[in-house]
């Protein structure tokens, strides 16, 4: 009868193509996203770097994306809160503390730019920049490169829901539609542009938005990462196929207020954010690999213990590192002659 109930419950993740083992590692990276994030804030608040932007609450809809997507070949093109998303396509949490503490390793920008400006060239993550939705029309550029070259690879982009307002968002939507791009846009819906809520900003869906450029657009929960699996594989599939952009808009709920800079409580109240604390969705997939007995308080407590062991030696080896040389702030700005001046 055990044996019964553990098919039935773990049929969802069978039927989608993905293993007991692909779960667990699923499990683990929204584990490892989420204790990077906690760290971060207190890091900022005991003044040991300088800002953080969170990402908490968005996590299982990130790494379920990464798990739906080609790691090997696709191009990648997240947005500043994607900590989930960059650790499941292969950045280090040590590679996340160097950069949220501007050292010199930092491997997305030598120390340069501010946390959660992500950027590996070995993993095919292209580098983003501070004005939100650039990062849109860049996508399209890869996708089009894509098709020009006949390449099977797509182009993977995240943004949040005030970011759909921004005409590079519709811009390269309608060129993606134009030209049946390779490109999948997937909106990470938290409710909350800074201060505005989706009602103040969306006179109706974002995935609505997709119909008036020719390509499907779905709206998915956010909060379930198998749903968001399902749906960014079958964009993949399409694009594949050659049948062009999927629009994607994932509805979860920022429980962080909106950076180290920010006072949530001036714009929403306590009692919201706890309510979606018991929707969230890295412990609804937690209870559903319980469910599926793939999981219990014991591992919990053992892959607490791993992790925190990650995060401590990350944040104590991105602390003792140097920091950039003063006379490198504008080393790859101009050009160099070959005498590096």
């Amino acid at each position: 009868m055990k044996e019964q109930k553990r098919m039935t419950a773990n049929s969802r993740h069978e039927q989608l193509g993905l293993t007991d083992g692909q779960v667990l590692d699923m499990y683990k990276y929204m584990m490892l996203a989420r204790k990077f994030d906690e760290r971060n804030l207190l890091l900022q608040r005991a003044g040991k770097i300088n800002f953080h932007v969170s990402g908490v609450g968005q996590e299982a809809c990130q790494v379920a994306a990464a798990f739906a997507l080609d790691r090997e070949k696709d191009y990648f093109l997240p947005y500043y809160r994607d900590y989930g998303f960059v650790l499941a396509v292969g950045m280090t949490a040590r590679d996340l503390m160097l950069s949220a503490f501007a050292k010199a390793e930092d491997p997305n920008s030598g120390g340069r730019q501010m946390p959660g400006h992500f950027g590996s060239k070995r993993l095919r993550i292209v580098t983003g920049s501070s004005p939100v939705t650039t990062q849109v029309p860049h996508a399209v550029g890869f996708a089009l490169a894509a098709k020009m070259q006949k390449k099977d690879f797509v182009s993977f982009v995240t943004f949040g829901e005030g970011s759909s307002n921004q005409g590079d968002f519709h811009e390269g939507c309608n060129f993606a539609g134009v030209n049946k791009l390779p490109v999948i846009i997937m909106c990470e819906n938290n409710q909350y542009a800074i201060s505005i809520p989706a009602h103040k900003q969306l006179g109706g869906k974002v995935s609505d938005r997709a119909l008036g450029y020719g390509f499907p657009g779905v709206r998915v929960d956010g909060n379930d990462a198998l749903e968001v699996y399902a749906a960014v594989k079958e964009a993949r599939d399409r694009a594949i196929r050659g049948e062009g952009p999927t629009l994607i808009e994932a509805m979860m709920y920022r429980l962080s207020p909106h950076s180290t800079s920010d006072n949530d409580l001036a714009y929403r109240t306590k009692e919201e954010v706890e309510e979606n604390w018991k929707n969230e969705g890295v412990a609804r997939f937690k209870a559903y690999l319980i469910e599926a007995g793939l999981w219990d308080e014991n591992k919990e407590q053992d892959l607490i213990a791993q992790v925190n062991l990650e995060i401590k030696e990350a944040t104590e080896y991105a602390d003792q590192a140097p920091f950039p040389k003063p006379e490198d702030t504008l080393r790859y700005v101009y050009a160099e002659n070959e005498g590096g001046r």
